[in-house]
C-alpha cells in the first residue's frame, strides 16, 4: 500500500498554492523550483485538480494558477481523492456486491475500518492547516540554524 507520486507532488503543488494564497497567480515554473518537481509533471496534476474546482488558471502575462477555494475550504482528502482515486484499498469494500463471501468475511471489515481511518485523518486537515504546519516547521529550521553557528 503506498501513495503515488501523482498523490505526493499533487499535495505538494497545493500546499505551495495556498502557501501563496492571496498573492495572485503563481507560475508552474516557480512551484517546481521551490518544489523541487519537474514543470511538466506539476501541469499533468492541474488538470484534475481545475476539473473538479480545487485550481484556477489564469492566462496572460499575469497569469497564473490560484486555488479554486479559500485554502480553510479544501481538505486533503478532496486533494487525494482527486488525484488517487477513492480512497478504498480493495474492490470489496467498494463494491461489496462482487463478493458473495462479505457476511463472512472478517478481512473486509478490518479493510472497511482502515479505509474510514485514513478517510477521516484526510478530511480533518485542510491546506490551511498545513500551511500553519509549514510555517512552524520553517520556524524551528530558522531557530535551529541560528543557534547552531
Amino acid at each position: 500500500m503506498k501513495l503515488s507520486t501523482k498523490g505526493r507532488y499533487g499535495l505538494r503543488l497545493m500546499i505551495d498554492l495556498a502557501v501563496h494564497y492571496g498573492e495572485g497567480p503563481v507560475l508552474l515554473r516557480e512551484v517546481a523550483r521551490r518544489e523541487e518537481i519537474s514543470e511538466k509533471y506539476l501541469s499533468n496534476l492541474v488538470n484534475p485538480l481545475k476539473a473538479r474546482g480545487l485550481v484556477e488558471a489564469t492566462r496572460g502575462v499575469h497569469g497564473g494558477y490560484v486555488l479554486g477555494k479559500p485554502p480553510a475550504e479544501i481538505t486533503m482528502r478532496e486533494i487525494v481523492e482527486v488525484l488517487e482515486g477513492p480512497l478504498c484499498l480493495v474492490d470489496c469494500v467498494a463494491k461489496p456486491a462482487g463478493c458473495n463471501r462479505i457476511p463472512l468475511c472478517v478481512a473486509r471489515d478490518l479493510w472497511s475500518e482502515v479505509a474510514r481511518g485514513i478517510s477521516q485523518v484526510l478530511e480533518k486537515y485542510t491546506l490551511a492547516d498545513m500551511v500553519e504546519r509549514q510555517e512552524a516547521k520553517r520556524e524551528i529550521s530558522l531557530t535551529t540554524t541560528t543557534l547552531s553557528e
